[in-house]
């Protein structure tokens, strides 16, 4: 199978894309390399894949030294006639769009750089599948579109429709817009709610690297809501399983669904909405003791407010993902966290 996967210098993106080449997938990555955070993780991820940072140009393919059939392309997804050209020359046989502007905080600053990304970007994805027969689309949301809802564990058929970011508002929007793809043009579509996810190469900006950074270097880490927050952490090869499995089962209409009484998870259309976490909350302090101990070092503290745009927990309800695809993450917090340390220690030689 011929797979476009966008964001393949980033952090789920990778490791998917290096998944999905070792099973023997033809694998089309993308990425505009942008600097949002340090571009130095982003070309060692990339060079794990075979693409030396020298031979990246703007627009044009590189080909793998390590993988025959891998070669990527630096590209922006909001450049429309760059992903006109990419759909019209490649013929894919599935699209797994992970590429965006992440970070809830971030939106609060730079809010243009969603709508470009995650709105503009994305319509560029869709119109590419619509116009070059590609029917398969799986694409990234997130758990933060769930917002003000308090009901947990969140669920599929809970409606979202109380952001509390613009990142949230955007792949909410995501989601409506996939959905008005798999009505007008047959698209089969599948959108993932992402839990918390975190391993070796992860983001630079997401709490286990701040954690562990602050902690090494002796500086205090910061710690919201007085730590009472807890998390659904999802290791990244529990998160890579699950994708795999998505888009080898592309979605399919809902026999059942009810125009009358309709629920938000599916459609009478190819559409598919699924959470993606552990299902299994862990308190934000109980976290940092885990780090603590696998870095042999307690962190100092400083015990801050809740910030704008965040929520006091995460937990998924993953029900349908088990049903549907036997899917369950099996990577225990020790296990996961300690294997994040020894990753982040050889990469920036601790």
């Amino acid at each position: 199978m011929k797979i476009l996967v966008t964001g393949t210098a980033g952090f789920i993106g990778f490791h998917l894309a290096k998944k999905l080449l070792e099973r023997g997938d033809e694998v089309v990555g993308l990425d505009n390399i942008n600097d949002y955070y340090d571009v130095n993780l982003k070309y060692g991820r990339l060079k794990e894949l075979g693409i030396d940072r020298d031979s990246v140009k703007d627009n044009e393919f590189v080909v793998s030294s390590l993988f025959p059939k891998h070669k990527f392309i630096k590209l922006d997804l909001a450049d429309r006639e760059g992903m006109e050209k990419l759909f019209k020359e490649e013929k894919f046989d599935a699209v797994m769009n992970l590429a965006a502007q992440a970070g809830v905080r971030y939106s609060l600053e730079n809010p243009h750089a969603y709508i470009d990304s995650n709105i503009v970007g994305f319509l560029n994805i869709l119109e590419g599948c619509r116009h070059s027969g590609v029917k398969n689309l799986s694409y990234a949301s997130s758990s933060s579109v769930y917002g003000l809802n308090k009901s947990q564990p969140f669920k599929t058929s809970d409606h979202t429709d109380h952001p509390v970011s613009l990142y949230a508002a955007t792949k909410k929007s995501s989601e409506m817009m996939a959905h008005t793809y798999a009505h007008l043009y047959g698209l089969q579509t599948t959108g993932l709610r992402f839990f918390t996810v975190y391993g070796p190469w992860g983001r630079p900006d997401m709490a286990p690297m701040l954690f562990t950074d602050a902690i090494l270097n002796d500086r205090h880490i910061k710690v919201f809501n007085h730590g009472k927050m807890s998390r659904d952490f999802t290791y990244i090869d529990d998160i890579v399983e699950g994708i795999i499995k998505v888009i080898d089962n592309p979605a399919v209409a809902n026999p059942d669904w009810n125009a009358e009484n309709p629920t938000p998870e599916s459609s009478s259309a190819a559409y598919k909405i699924y959470n993606i976490g552990n299902n299994a909350p862990v308190a934000l302090m109980e976290f940092i003791e885990t780090i603590e101990k696998s870095l042999g070092k307690v962190a100092e503290k400083s015990m801050l407010p809740m910030q704008d745009g965040d929520v006091v927990s995460t937990f998924a309800d993953t029900t349908e993902l088990e049903n549907n695809f036997g899917y369950k993450p099996n990577t225990e917090l020790k296990v996961g966290v300690g294997k994040f340390v020894n990753w982040y220690e050889n990469f920036y030689d601790v």
